[in-house]
């Protein structure tokens, strides 16, 4: 099962303390589309399997995606299959916009960055989200990881305005899911004999860690980084 699938099943206090960027991901997504007025044109740029689809049933969603990130994922429910760097749209057709930790995925960010203004309304929205400090997934295609003043700045070059940048927890919080990653090295064969002491080892201070958070004022060490910001009007 994958961390997202996981999150679903979880209560919404346990996901929060042990998946803690994927449950920040969903809360700043639903108030995001929450905000948004009925009815608003909204993209989705690099929707994956359209998960976040789901909080915006008020609003006109669009999906799209280049559809080669993950071969096992099911792409059929994107409305269009699309280069972030082309999107097949008209300027300034779009009220409001998400990247949901896609930005790592290509190659030209700071083109990618500009396409998704230019598709924006003068004083549209945009809600960004990266990672930090994350293994490689979707392997070949992984390319950046990215700190506050990289993001500062794409979302500078590209346009865009009153920019708040927050980190999603810090040095204790990725400490505590570095270890939880540790599970995945005793999956598959006589590596399952493992997996029980393993988890005996890894999961307790896993758990306690984050109550230490507070500690990590600057949040320099973090999972990644929540963006929002507004094309200039």
């Amino acid at each position: 099962m994958s961390y997202t699938a996981a999150l679903d099943h979880m209560p919404r206090w346990l996901s929060r303390h042990v998946l803690h960027f994927e449950a920040a991901i969903e809360e700043a997504v639903s108030g995001f589309a929450a905000a948004l007025p009925a009815a608003a044109r909204v993209l989705d740029a690099g929707a994956g399997e359209v998960r976040h689809a789901r909080y915006f049933a008020r609003q006109r969603y669009c999906g799209v995606d280049l559809a080669v990130g993950d071969r096992a994922w099911n792409y059929s429910r994107l409305d269009a299959v699309a280069d972030l760097t082309h999107l097949p749209f008209a300027s300034g057709c779009f009220d409001a916009a998400i990247n949901i930790v896609t930005l790592e995925h290509v190659r030209e960010p700071e083109s990618v960055m500009r396409e998704i203004a230019r598709v924006l309304a003068p004083a549209a929205p945009l809600l960004a989200i990266v990672p930090h400090e994350w293994e490689v997934h979707q392997s070949p295609h992984d390319y950046f990881r990215y700190t506050r003043h990289g993001m500062a700045y794409l979302l500078e070059r590209a346009g865009m305005v009153d920019i708040e940048i927050r980190p999603v927890g810090g040095y204790f919080r990725l400490l505590a899911r570095r270890l939880l990653n540790g599970l995945q090295f005793f999956s598959g064969g006589m590596r399952w004999l493992g997996f029980i002491p393993a988890a005996l080892l890894l999961v307790p201070p896993a758990l306690l860690i984050p109550y230490l958070d507070f500690l990590d004022r600057d949040r320099n060490f973090t999972l990644g980084y929540i963006c929002t910001a507004r094309k200039s009007s």
